[in-house]
């Protein structure tokens, strides 16, 4: 069993400032990329595409080798499969790290509300993900997260170039890493 945490410092340190989120398309290169990421970082285990058992089996394969680089493993789903918190719409969020999505105003209020640890505000950037979607863009990112007294993680179209430019110390991606 890993890590479990509470409250908004783990283990006496601050939430990782880096997070790599599994999805489909990144599946064959996880291992490389949980590999090469400074310690201390974040992982988000989503894999939404696999059947339960299989998902079971994934999740435990790359929360392995999250650990042994010392990376916080998060879980998005309602299972309690020994991850060190949840990822997840505020309403859904479980047990130790807690870490919400939002998408606008109303959503970081409801993440607060919830006493989420940390929020993923995303889009920031066009994204495979969400083709041709609405953006926040670095201004709208901007003013929604300085108003958060949670922490918010840059999430959608990240790499560590636009991390950079936006200026925002903490960021997830899902192909942004490589």
């Amino acid at each position: 069993m890993g890590m479990r945490y509470s409250g908004r410092r783990m283990n006496g340190q601050a939430l990782p400032l880096l997070w790599l989120l599994s999805d489909a398309r990144n599946d064959a290169g996880l291992e490389t990329g949980l590999r090469a990421l400074p310690k201390g970082s974040g992982f988000v285990f989503r894999h939404y595409h696999l059947d339960p058992a299989k998902r079971r089996r994934r999740f435990e394969e790359l929360a392995a080798i999250a650990r042994e680089g010392g990376h916080v493993v998060v879980l998005s789903g309602d299972e309690d499969w020994g991850a060190d918190g949840h990822y997840g719409a505020p309403e859904r969020l479980g047990n130790g790290l807690r870490l919400a999505t939002a998408h606008n105003g109303e959503e970081i209020e409801a993440a607060i509300e919830a006493k989420a640890d940390g929020i993923f505000l995303s889009p920031v950037f066009p994204t495979a993900s969400h083709p041709g979607g609405a953006t926040l863009g670095a201004m709208g990112f901007s003013v929604l997260a300085q108003q958060s007294p949670v922490p918010v993680i840059a999430l959608g179209g990240m790499n560590a170039k636009r991390a950079r430019e936006l200026n925002w110390p903490r960021w997830g991606a899902i192909d942004g890493l490589a």
